[in-house]
């Protein structure tokens, strides 16, 4: 299989020309390892797997000789298996100017992440990687930094085809893991069965001492049934007959694993009574249309849930368009006590971005009346709209226009 190539390579290389040493995190098996490997060819870089036993217990028992076997640079996969190192790294990087001497994969994110920000601080820089984007499978790089204005949208129009719900949803489908890009049906349930019970077992087990699979097994299943809705602690303690502290810690290794993205909702002191609990999605769809049996592209874009699935979709492309994009934005979603629900809000220099999301072709334009809130809170409002299936972006008033879902 050819190379893909992802988006985060631009800021990688540019993190690496700055940092001594740049981790990346993420899922397993989204391509950490592939596209570092990638960026190593033709160098003399030593890469070596803390999945590889004998490597792991040298790392753990004696990381000062662990360095003298595996010399810097280096490209060191799944370091969350010893934390050991990082005390290491640290003394490495402090005798040496050298930028990008040290490159790490890590996938179980709090426990690592603590470890790292207490050792390595300002010496490291952090990035993370998704599964593969829309915009990376059709390999496609938009020059354009989204703002969501009219003249953005238009630019990007000009590189893709139009939009269409057939194959939206086949990409949601099939989701990003490199792996079941374009295989068949068959191969795609044996892949993330394997997934579910290799990779996510394990690591679950050793990021949180969960054992009982059947039961865990249940919550992902209750997890995926509540896709794009507020998390509801008390269902998902009930769909695995567990206590509702023992499903938040549960959610919280997920979102660890990377396996779900928890949208937080917005916070603003000059709105009051807002919502406090944040929508779940899933980091992969593909995953998540495999747990909720939905079997082939087109039982799911006909099926009840097809809404949810298509704005879990959205969300997350915005999610990896902001982790790749060159500025920081801040995602959440606004919802009041009196219900009254935006989907998302992109954050980014004081501006907020309001954004709906529908399944339709040709959505109520009634919906950006909404936006309103933003005036009454005194908030900068930059262009928003509704995110849909239209085939090309049409504005709807100055500030906001029908926005194509595969143009973000």
């Amino acid at each position: 299989m050819a190379y893909i190539t992802r988006e985060l390579e631009r800021k990688f290389l540019k993190m690496n020309g700055f940092f001594k040493a740049v981790l990346v995190t993420g899922a397993r098996q989204v391509g950490k390892t592939t596209m570092l490997k990638h960026l190593a060819e033709g160098t003399n870089r030593t890469y070596v797997s803390l999945d590889n036993a004998m490597a792991r217990d040298l790392a753990k028992s004696d990381p000062i000789l662990f360095f003298q076997t595996y010399k810097p640079p280096i490209l060191i996969d799944e370091v969350q298996k010893a934390p050991e190192l990082f005390e290491q790294i640290k003394i490495i990087c402090d005798e040496t100017d050298e930028k990008g001497l040290i490159w790490l994969t890590g996938s179980q994110q709090y426990g690592m992440m603590k470890k790292v920000s207490e050792t390595l601080a300002g010496r490291i820089g952090i990035l993370e990687l998704y599964s593969l984007s829309q915009r990376e499978k059709n390999g496609l790089v938009f020059d354009e930094e989204l703002d969501f204005s009219l003249a953005t949208l238009q630019a990007r129009q000009q590189r893709v085809p139009k939009n269409d719900i057939t194959k939206v949803f086949e990409h949601i489908w099939e989701g990003g893991m490199p792996q079941v890009w374009g295989v068949d049906e068959e191969l795609r349930g044996e892949y993330f069965n394997s997934y579910v019970d290799t990779y996510l077992m394990r690591d679950v087990s050793e990021a949180g001492g969960i054992t009982d699979t059947v039961r865990f097994r249940k919550f992902l299943l209750g997890c995926a049934a509540l896709v794009s809705e507020q998390v509801n602690y008390a269902t998902l303690a009930k769909s695995a007959d567990i206590s509702q502290p023992t499903a938040k810690e549960w959610l919280r290794i997920l979102e660890g694993l990377h396996i779900v993205y928890l949208l937080e909702p917005y916070s603003n002191n000059a709105l009051k009574r807002l919502t406090k609990t944040p929508k779940l999605y899933f980091c992969d769809t593909g995953l998540c249309a495999y747990l909720s049996m939905w079997l082939t592209p087109d039982v799911l874009r006909q099926g009840a849930a097809s809404g949810h699935f298509y704005e879990n979709y959205v969300v997350i492309e915005l999610v990896k368009n902001y982790a790749y994009a060159r500025s920081k934005s801040n995602l959440t979603y606004y919802r009041d006590s009196n219900a009254k629900e935006i989907d998302v809000f992109v954050e980014e220099n004081n501006t907020v971005h309001p954004l709906e999301i529908k399944k339709s072709a040709n959505p109520d334009k009634r919906e950006v009346k909404k936006y309103s809130v933003l005036d009454k809170a005194e908030l900068n409002r930059g262009s928003g709209g509704i995110v849909c299936m239209c085939e090309e972006p049409i504005p709807i008033d100055d500030k906001n226009c029908f926005i194509p879902s595969n143009l973000i």
